[in-house]
């Protein structure tokens, strides 16, 4: 009668909504029940909606507080020390008969509102007892009063709360391992379950308005999200107010489902632009301005596009008149100002109005998987191809990334990186707004003694690069400027030694290397304060799968293909201009062959081997061009340098490093690079007085392939 009566309470409270009970029937009747602890509300939540009798493992010391006292007269709690072997083996012991019994394997409420530590001993004893593990994940209570989030998020009495349960599972025994190898397998697999179970129970399958207005229930629409150099903070209702207005005068001048070009910087402007095409299922197409004309001709071509918003002062600013001229032959071009002419005091009240109703009228469940988004590669293997990402592949990244590292509303996020970048775009503009942090854009990452500064008087908590800028950065800024850095994740290029240290020595900060591509939205793997291993690029995120295609020459390592809920709806590409191309490799649809040769160690961390075309074939042998990059950067750590092949008469292909380095010798190379066979050494050094970038970091190595071949042909 009590857990009727405190059933009905809190579902009247809170709408307490219970998803997957026939989870909870399919576990049988040994099962360990495993959940995240949000509050001092998980107990009696779990005790009250779940079917039956269940008992209560809980830590010896949590069980003396006055708050657990009144819940014990409701269950059975069996108090554990996760620390001590008895008191573990007590509860192997316990689990091998049937009963229910809720464990929280972190042990303690999250302080972070993301998981936190999961204890080995909690794995070891669900593998040991052989009971079903039925994951629970618990949502809405950590905005109440009773977490302890104080400070961090919006606190309200009584927010929804959802019970997901999913779908039972157990641990496969490792016979072959014992003692504390067998307790961390456990641990591991464990902390990989906890994982899974929050971006399973996550909201993917929607829209990014709709995760728009979700972000605003949950933060409060006057909690600022973006900031630019016009120092014009905006909040969730001034940005959904505005993007609206936009959105409305873009729709009456173009067509549902067309992609729209956008020929602009980063900026708060360009947010709501994005998103008012989106509200209305307009598809921006991110140009890239540093491939010029030419390239942003053959990207509008290749996704059809007919009309290009762009504004004038930036068209000024960045010296683009004449691309932009050449690219109106092409294209019929809209400058924002123009248009914000157009709109009226009304337009802007009926903005206003939409803002506030938009619960009521927006059809969130539009389709998730139709496009949000299409970016544009680089151009570096020849002509662009459009990558297009779906409103789920986008969402999916992002929950997969906070599955592993912990955000909160605190945050301030410095993005330099362009929003035609993967990273700039999906990483560094949307994750920060749909998730309550703030987002502070700068329109070029090339100002390395500028961007420190922004960093330390915004005081940026994020920060996302890659190796080439954040290596300038560091040597650029005072030891003070990134004093309130949390996470510098770096991506898109090898992360040398030396900037590591640089960061560490100077700045007291760890970088975090990831890896992932335009395709994948953009992460596939990435490390984090609680799974890092220098050298790698993390481990793989959340239900993204992976296959090693074996390549002839390389041991122990394998050509990455991956599969899952980020990997893009597929290409635009040049032969068949408008027209999808789905995503395929040799392992079926749906796979996207990465080309990179990667290994992936007993814990699940992956390394880089290099792109398969970094790789030179000398003499019938596979030789990495990333390898020698990494010599001639032990040889000369303060020089930049870059390993291109070249064609060989002899012996197939010739490697030619391109250094910085004055008077840089092979014998010089070869003497600091002990136990190195002379087949990974360059044929030739080649001096350059600086290496080329692409605007997003990257080494240009097809102008330093056209380069090397005028120098050796001279």
């Amino acid at each position: 009668m009590l857990k009727k009566t405190l059933r009905s309470i809190l579902k009247l409270l809170y709408r307490v909504e219970v998803i997957g009970l026939e989870n909870y029937y399919l576990a049988g009747n040994r099962v360990l029940i495993v959940a995240n602890h949000c509050s001092f509300l998980d107990p009696p939540l779990l005790s009250v909606f779940l079917p039956d009798d269940i008992n209560f493992a809980i830590n010896t010391h949590i069980s003396q507080k006055w708050w657990i006292k009144p819940f014990l007269g409701l269950s059975k709690v069996f108090p554990i020390d996760p620390t001590h072997p008895m008191s573990l083996k007590n509860l192997i012991h316990h689990l091998q008969q049937d009963s229910k019994t809720v464990i929280f394997p972190e042990g303690r409420i999250t302080l972070t509102g993301s998981l936190m530590k999961i204890y080995d001993g909690t794995g070891m004893v669900a593998e040991k007892s052989g009971a079903m593990i039925l994951p629970i994940h618990i949502s809405g209570n950590q905005y109440t009063p009773l977490s302890k989030l104080q400070g961090l998020v919006r606190l309200r009495w009584f927010p929804k709360i959802t019970l997901h349960i999913l779908p039972p599972t157990h641990i496969e025994a490792r016979k072959e391992l014992s003692g504390k190898n067998r307790r961390k397998y456990s641990g591991h697999v464990l902390a990989d379950l906890m994982v899974d179970m929050q971006f399973m129970a996550s909201k993917t399958q929607q829209t990014l308005f709709g995760s728009l207005l979700d972000a605003r229930d949950i933060h409060g629409g006057n909690h600022e999200v973006a900031e630019d150099l016009e120092r014009i903070p905006l909040s969730y209702n001034a940005l959904i107010t505005r993007s609206l207005i936009i959105g409305n005068a873009l729709k009456n001048i173009t067509e549902t489902n067309e992609n729209i070009g956008l020929l602009l910087p980063n900026s708060s402007k360009t947010l709501c632009v994005l998103l008012g095409l989106s509200i209305h299922q307009r598809v921006p197409a991110m140009l890239n301005y540093s491939t010029g004309s030419a390239g942003m001709i053959a990207a509008c071509q290749i996704a059809k596009v007919k009309t290009v918003l762009s504004s004038r002062r930036f068209i000024e600013l960045a010296h683009l008149e004449n691309e932009a001229t050449l690219l109106k032959e092409h294209v019929n071009i809209i400058y924002l100002e123009e248009l914000a002419q157009q709109i009226t005091t009304s337009d802007k009240l009926r903005g206003a109005w939409q803002s506030k109703t938009a619960r009521s009228w927006y059809k969130n469940n539009a389709d998730a998987n139709a496009p949000a988004v299409i970016l544009f590669t680089s151009g570096s293997e020849g002509t662009p191809k459009g990558v297009v990402l779906s409103h789920a592949n986008i969402l999916s990244n992002h929950q997969q990334v906070a599955a592993r590292i912990n955000f909160n509303p605190k945050d301030v996020v410095l993005n330099f990186l362009p929003m035609f970048h993967s990273f700039g775009f999906t990483i560094g503009t949307l994750l920060p707004v749909l998730n309550g942090m703030k987002t502070f854009f700068y329109p070029t990452p090339l100002h390395f003694s500028i961007i420190p500064e922004i960093a330390y008087e915004t005081s940026a908590t994020i920060m996302f690069g890659t190796n080439t800028f954040l290596s300038a950065y560091g040597k650029k800024a005072h030891p003070y400027d990134f004093y309130n850095l949390r996470y510098v994740v770096a991506g898109a290029e090898k992360l040398q030694e030396n900037t590591r240290e640089l960061w560490q020595d100077k700045f007291g900060i760890r970088i975090l290397e990831g890896y992932g591509a335009t395709e994948t939205s953009p992460v596939v793997s990435v490390n984090t304060p609680m799974d890092y291993k220098a050298g790698s690029v993390g481990r793989i995120l959340p239900h993204i799968n992976y296959r090693l295609e074996p390549v002839d020459g390389i041991e122990e390592a394998g050509r990455l293909h991956v599969q899952g809920p980020s990997i893009m709806l597929g290409y635009l590409l040049s032969t068949s201009a408008g027209v999808l191309q789905p995503t395929e490799s040799i392992y079926g649809k749906g796979w996207y062959d990465t080309g990179d040769i990667v290994h992936v160690d007993d814990d699940g961390f992956l390394s880089i081997r290099g792109r398969c075309k970094r790789f030179a074939k000398v003499g019938g042998e596979m030789v990495s061009l990333t390898v020698v990059e990494q010599l001639a950067m032990k040889a000369w750590e303060n020089a930049n340098h870059a390993a291109i092949s070249l064609p060989d008469i002899k012996k197939g292909e010739q490697i030619i490093l391109i250094t910085t380095q004055k008077q840089a010798t092979v014998s010089e190379l070869s003497k600091s690079s002990t136990g190195v066979t002379a087949i990974n050494l360059p044929k030739k050094i080649l001096f350059i007085d600086t290496i080329p970038v692409m605007t997003t970091g990257k080494t240009d190595y097809v102008a330093l392939t056209n380069w090397a071949i005028a120098q050796t042909t001279k």
